[in-house]
Formats: structure tokens, C-alpha cells, sequence
């Protein structure tokens, strides 16, 4: 009735500590790299090379941390461990002779790879020393799990927990993937976790002696932490041993059941009274009861109170459909306060619950920096209360939204912010107006710029290449200023356009360069008003009273998708350039179009 044993499988053990000697033959980079997990281990490295030593190996060695020798200072050392027609006997025995003058070897990892390769392989099976060859899976004894150390986000440094991963040769990179797959799914305070169940087990074994592997079973007579806890204090009766054997199956039943967050924010003062199992403590979070039987199952976890978070997120152009789910659900599921600059439509706002406070940004003209640290403030006050804030901004709140600023801001405050990308307005409001910001045979590269600096102050424009698109943001209210700054200025039409030389990084503007200046980008009210750089400023005063937010598309790229389209700028030159405005324009100057396609209404 016992399970047969089915091979293919291997025996996964770990080995750490100053008694394990490994030796790793060769010198490249991942001999550093199998360097690095021994000394991680704690154990002794020595590295035989012959030839190029990689420079963190030589760096190793400089530091003392490694012992580095040379394979041609073996005695009688061939000169052809690396040469294409070796000498195999000799190099072996040289072998040979290293292991048996250095018995504390207890592995051996061999990442060189040469016809001597195979008979080093056996030398080391000769002498029992397991031995790992890269790449030679039937020559090993052992294998590299894909291995992932988690870091304690408490204390930023690298903690007791790793898991390896294994495909027993059949799949290496898979085997990494997996390790990612399973790293990425764990909480992010396991590492705590196990550092305070340490820390635990320690003071339930009243030592600071590390003690065996064996959670893994905690102590070799926990067999399953469903058995009875014998006793709930130290009596007078009770031995040490005793004593230390009941407070370990306290260990073993707090690391099965409880949450891992709980087990992570655990203080010493918790713990003590864990060991206890005194009910009368009301200081602790924790409340034990076990009025018939000794079992954790018995215990009632008071959650300790909301910890408050912020999050950064971006609410995309405008159009409801176009929020990201991450977005939809901190909006909808999540918040307990918003806070939303002023330039997010009704209609996302609409969707946040009744019962969730919103805020709207005081922000007008002389007053943006005010607001900014008003807004600041409130989700620092409110997070500071427990409750869940959301900073709400239009589009991506990392384009050119401030998040730099806030992240910094609030995590100096104690709270490190999620950012939720949204879908940025740069790219989908030309969508919108039917422009490819890229698109080949007209738009290789897209430029991505503000038309006003940090507190309205003027900023460099780029210069005039025909294969890019320029997406300006937030210039359509200084529409002179920015136009003047790129277009040519020895013209004797540019009546009202301020010159900007010294604005402009790289060649000016044909004054027929396409822009198109989009409002309101996305939602049910887009406005676009198209034309060339030398007239847009009459087309805009011309449409009358602007719609913020808008943007500016400048380049080739705004007239391509119009009509039957026009593929074929990069190709056929500027002779044809007026050719092609008249095309797109007709008999006008400009074109204006409003509202978005009925597709999105429907």
C-alpha cells in the first residue's frame, strides 16, 4: 500500500555554511555567477581558470572572497585545457592531483567548455565529489534550481526566503519562467513574514542558536500542526524541554494558519504573548480563547486598524471607454476619497459611487502652485486617517500630469503611492481625429513636448525634421508663441507671430507644415481644427472660444489618413508639399470638424 517511486525527479537539498568547499573550473561570467550563490550560501569558493579571468571574479578575488588559482600552476599542468587539441591525461591528472592535495572539496562546477570537459567530469566522479558541467546534463550529479531571494520591504536588504525551481533538464528557460510566475503571485511581505517567524521560533526555543532546517517541519516531533498544544503556560512542572516543545507547536500552528500579512507585522510583544497563550493581555491585537481545547484554531484575530494608501492613477483622453480596468476598479471598488484635477470629464467622474468624496482641484491661472499643494496635502491627510486615496488625472499621470512631484511628496510623508498608468491623451487623441502620429512613408519617429515650462516660463521647441511628428501639450493658449517659434521667421506673412530663434532647437518650420489642433480630445464635444503653421493662428481665432484641454500635432502624419490618403512624403520630396495642402485643404485654408465617430457612441 505504499506509494512506488517514480523517477525522473531529483532530491532537492540545500547546502549553506563554511564547511562546504565548492570548486568552479573556469572563469567567465557564469563561473561569477555560481561564485556569487556559494558565497550567499556562506561557503568556501576556490576557482581553477586557465587564461581570461571575467572582472568580477578578479574583483572577488582582490576582496578576499574568493580563492582564485591559476591552471597552469598546477603540478605538471598541460597548457591545453583550452587549446583545440588537448592533452587530456595530463590536464586530468593535474586534476587528480588538486582534489586529493585539497580533500575539503565537497562540489565542483564545471562551466568551461572544451574537448577536456568530459574527462574532468570523470575525474571528479572518481574522487565521489559531486560534480555539475554546463550544458553536459548527463554528465552531472546536481543541478542549478532557477532561484529567485526575496527582499524584505521592511528593511531593504535580502531576507532568509528563496525558492528554486527545477524542469529536471527539460527545460531550462521554462524553469525560469515558472520561478517568475511563482515569485510574482506571492505576497509582497512573505519575506517579512519569515523573518518575524524566525524570530519567533526563537524566542519560543528561548535561544539565539540557529537551529536545524526543519520547517520544512519546524521541530522534528511537530508532525502535522493540527495536534493538540499540551498546555497553555509554563508550569512549575515543566521542564525546559517541554516548555520549548509546546511553544514550537505554537510556531508551527501561528505559521499554518495565520495571514501572512499578520504574520509579517507581528511586534515582540505579540509574539510573547502568542507563546503565552494568556487571553487576559488586551494590549495585543491578538485575543486567544480556548475555553475546551489548545488549538489556534481557536484564535480570533482582531485586524489591526486600516493603514491608508494613495494612488496615483491616470483616468486616460476623456471617453469612459477608454479606462483601464486598474483604473475602473480603483475608481469603483476602491476609493474613499478622490481627488481629481479639474480637466477630468463629468462623465468619468460619474462613475464613482455616491458614497465616495470627490474633490476637484482649485486649480486657475496664478493659482496652479496652490492647488497643487493643496491636493497634496488633502491625500497625505486623508491617507494618514486610513482611507484609500485616489489622485485622479487626466490621461497618463506621468506625462507631463506632475506624478514625479507627488510620489516624491508623499512618500517623504510615509506613503509610497501606487502609479496606474492611463492611456495618454498624446496618443489617443489623434486616433481620435483620424492622425497616425507614426505611420511609414511620412512619420519614422514622434516627439513628445510641453508648449509651456514650470510656471509658465518658456521652453525649447524641437526643430524641423519631415519624418517626425511633434505633439505639443499644453500650448494652445500661447498658439503665437509656440508658431512663431518654429516656423521660418524671414517671412513677410508671419504678421503677429512672435519670432522664437532663440525657442527653437535645430531648423525651422516650412510655414506649410501640417498641425492640427485638438480639443477636448475623445470626448463628445471634440473640437479639431486642421490647417498649415502659417495659418492655424487665424483658423483658431476664427473657431472662436477655445475648449481645454487641447494639444498641437505638427508634422506630415496630420494629413496622411485624410481623404484617399497621401503615403508618399518621404519619397517624392518637398516639390510636391503644395501639391499635396491644396489636395488635403481644397479651396480653404483650413478645416474644422467636430464631435468623434459614432462608433464610440454606439
Amino acid at each position: 500500500s505504499y506509494p512506488a517511486p517514480v523517477g525522473g525527479a531529483s532530491l532537492l537539498l540545500t547546502f549553506k555554511g563554511p564547511r562546504n568547499t565548492i570548486l568552479i573550473i573556469g572563469g567567465d561570467v557564469l563561473a561569477a555567477s555560481r561564485a556569487f550563490a556559494a558565497l550567499e550560501a556562506g561557503m568556501q569558493v576556490v576557482i581553477l581558470s586557465k587564461g581570461l579571468v571575467c572582472d568580477e571574479l578578479k574583483w572577488r578575488a582582490d576582496q578576499q572572497q574568493v580563492n582564485l588559482t591559476d591552471w597552469d600552476r598546477l603540478p605538471s599542468a598541460s597548457t591545453s585545457l583550452l587549446a583545440s587539441a588537448p592533452d587530456t591525461k595530463t590536464d586530468a591528472e593535474s586534476l587528480s592531483a588538486f582534489l586529493t592535495a585539497n580533500s575539503s572539496i565537497s562540489l565542483i562546477c564545471i562551466t568551461i567548455h572544451t574537448a577536456d570537459t568530459p574527462a574532468l567530469a570523470r575525474i571528479c566522479h572518481a574522487h565521489n565529489i559531486p560534480v555539475n558541467v554546463t550544458d553536459f546534463p548527463a554528465l552531472c550529479d546536481f543541478s542549478f534550481a532557477a532561484a529567485h531571494r526575496f527582499v524584505d520591504p521592511s528593511t531593504g536588504g535580502k531576507s532568509a526566503l528563496q525558492v528554486g525551481v527545477t524542469t529536471n533538464g527539460e527545460g531550462c528557460r521554462l524553469a525560469g519562467r515558472v520561478r517568475r510566475e511563482i515569485v510574482s503571485v506571492l505576497p509582497k511581505d512573505i519575506a517579512g513574514a519569515v523573518r518575524q517567524v524566525g524570530n519567533l521560533r526563537r524566542l519560543a526555543k528561548n535561544t539565539d542558536d540557529e537551529a536545524g532546517e526543519c520547517e520544512e517541519g519546524e521541530d522534528s516531533s511537530v508532525t502535522t500542526p493540527n495536534s493538540p498544544v499540551p498546555g497553555w503556560r509554563n508550569s512549575a512542572a515543566e521542564s525546559k524541554d517541554e516548555s520549548s516543545r509546546r511553544r514550537m507547536k505554537w510556531v508551527a500552528q501561528v505559521s499554518e494558519y495565520w495571514p501572512i500579512t499578520r504574520l509579517a507585522s507581528m511586534s515582540e510583544d505579540d509574539m510573547k504573548l502568542i507563546l503565552s497563550g494568556d487571553s487576559s493581555q488586551t494590549t495585543s491585537p491578538y485575543s486567544i480563547q480556548a475555553p475546551n481545547e489548545n488549538s489556534l484554531h481557536r484564535l480570533t484575530l482582531f485586524p489591526p486598524p486600516k493603514k491608508g494608501r494613495i494612488l496615483l492613477v491616470g483616468s486616460g483622453p476623456g471617453h469612459p471607454s477608454l479606462l483601464t480596468i486598474a483604473t475602473h476598479n480603483a475608481l469603483t471598488k476602491h476609493a474613499d476619497l478622490v481627488l481629481s484635477d479639474k480637466l477630468v470629464p463629468a462623465a468619468v467622474l460619474a462613475l464613482i459611487p455616491e458614497t465616495v468624496e470627490v474633490r476637484i482641484a482649485r486649480k486657475f491661472p496664478g493659482n496652479a502652485e496652490g492647488a497643487q499643494s493643496e491636493m497634496m496635502d488633502a491625500a497625505v491627510e486623508a491617507a494618514r486617517r486610513g482611507l484609500t486615496v485616489v489622485r485622479l488625472k487626466q490621461g497618463d499621470p506621468v506625462v507631463y500630469g506632475r506624478a514625479g512631484e507627488e510620489v516624491l511628496f508623499f512618500r517623504a510623508h510615509g506613503f509610497e503611492p501606487l502609479v496606474i498608468p492611463g492611456v495618454s491623451s498624446a496618443l489617443a487623441a489623434p486616433i481620435f481625429a483620424g492622425i497616425p502620429v507614426t505611420q511609414r512613408g511620412v512619420a519614422e519617429s514622434v516627439v513628445v513636448c510641453t508648449g509651456v515650462g514650470r510656471q509658465g516660463k518658456e521652453v525649447k521647441l524641437p526643430g524641423y525634421e519631415r519624418s517626425r511628428t511633434v505633439l505639443i501639450l499644453m500650448g494652445v493658449a500661447r498658439i503665437a508663441q509656440v508658431v512663431g517659434a518654429m516656423i521660418r521667421n524671414d517671412s513677410g506673412s508671419g504678421e503677429g507671430l512672435q519670432s522664437g530663434e532663440g525657442r527653437r532647437e535645430g531648423r525651422p518650420f516650412p510655414r506649410n507644415t501640417p498641425i492640427a489642433i485638438i480639443e477636448r480630445g475623445s470626448i463628445s464635444d471634440q473640437r479639431v481644427v486642421a490647417s498649415t503653421l502659417g495659418d492655424i493662428c487665424e483658423a483658431l481665432d476664427i473657431a472662436g472660444e477655445q475648449r481645454p484641454p487641447g494639444m498641437m500635432v505638427v508634422g506630415w502624419a496630420v494629413l496622411a489618413l485624410q481623404g484617399t490618403g497621401d503615403t508618399n512624403v518621404l519619397e517624392e520630396g518637398e516639390e510636391r508639399d503644395e501639391e499635396r495642402i491644396r489636395k488635403w485643404l481644397g479651396e480653404g485654408r483650413w478645416v474644422m470638424r467636430e464631435g468623434i465617430d459614432q462608433g464610440w457612441a454606439e
